[in-house]
């Protein structure tokens, strides 16, 4: 259960990578009736440090708060990609998670959970610019340098500034669902999903007419998921030919169509079985599934569980 969330802060911190887990974790938002988590920021180097800006903090609680945390949160900061870290500091994200608790790292706080051993052997995220450099520092470590943020459960990592709003959320709708996660990214006035896969960082000339395209075509392809379609006819719907459509997609969206529109399935079926008591079958047509049992097969694949013990989860065992 995600309840207690606590951020760790060394010296050189970023500003904006600790104010993405404070937005996300730390902001009483119950008037909505969203859930308040139990959050503190913890320093790893004594109580008075300096942020990456010149600000100065003083912080409240040491490495101890960490001990009774569901999630511990990394955020990037200066130099964390050529420092030295404090040797408690990695002994408490090692017993964290042997005790089952998460850690997550926004941009270069991976290097942080790399010196702790905690992405050997697993693939992780990291800000496109660091990527080389984990992956020389750390050869154990799996790095994907064109991800946004990649959920190795129960290590999160991410890539830089917004996408640490992303894995944040990510996590949000994992363990309190997809109305809590979207509640929470309207109020910050950010895309409610992204997925992990999408690139990073997309080299492109000046921008063609087609971008608007391919923006408006999302649109309806998110408006007509109980539909089946072809890349032909989405081609044809972007006034392209099949070869371009399908490399501009992947340029736009770090995906292919097929991926795409299954993922939005995915997360149409997620809400539904979380806000209504349609059946199985009528929550497979609505989500272009056309069956519960391909329903079934493709979201125990993408969540992990069957879309009964989903419903069960978020809505109660009456539920299901």
């Amino acid at each position: 259960m995600l309840q207690n969330v606590a951020v760790v802060l060394l010296d050189g911190v970023n500003p904006f990578e600790l104010g993405v887990v404070c937005e996300v974790f730390g902001t009483d938002r119950s008037d909505d009736g969203l859930p308040v988590y139990d959050f503190a920021v913890a320093s790893a180097e004594g109580p008075a440090l300096r942020m990456n800006s010149g600000v100065s903090l003083q912080v409240e609680h040491g490495l101890e708060r960490l001990e009774t945390a569901d999630l511990i949160a990394v955020p990037a900061g200066h130099s964390y990609a050529s420092r030295e870290f404090p040797p408690e500091l990695l002994d408490a994200l090692r017993r964290g998670v042997a005790r089952g608790a998460r850690v997550l790292s926004v941009c270069s706080g991976a290097f942080v959970l790399a010196a702790a051993g905690l992405l050997d052997d697993r693939r992780c995220a990291v800000h496109w610019k660091h990527a080389d450099a984990l992956a020389r520092q750390y050869p154990r470590a799996v790095v994907e340098p064109d991800v946004l943020y990649v959920d190795e459960d129960p290590v999160i990592t991410s890539a830089g500034t917004a996408a640490g709003i992303d894995a944040c959320l990510h996590l949000v709708r994992k363990e309190q669902g997809s109305e809590v996660a979207n509640k929470i990214a309207r109020r910050m006035v950010v895309p409610p999903h992204r997925d992990g896969g999408q690139a990073q960082y997309i080299e492109r000339p000046l921008p063609h007419p087609e971008a608007d395209t391919i923006g408006e075509l999302l649109a309806w392809m998110e408006r007509h998921l109980d539909e089946e379609v072809t890349v032909e006819q989405l081609a044809a719907r972007a006034h392209m030919s099949p070869r371009t459509f399908a490399r501009r997609f992947q340029q736009e969206t770090g995906t292919t169509p097929y991926r795409w529109i299954l993922r939005q399935r995915v997360l149409l079926a997620q809400r539904l079985l979380e806000a209504t008591d349609e059946t199985m079958d009528a929550i497979a047509g609505r989500t272009g599934f056309g069956n519960a049992a391909t329903l079934r097969h493709h979201f125990v694949r993408a969540v992990g569980t069957t879309p009964n013990a989903y419903r069960r989860t978020f809505r109660g065992p009456e539920a299901a």
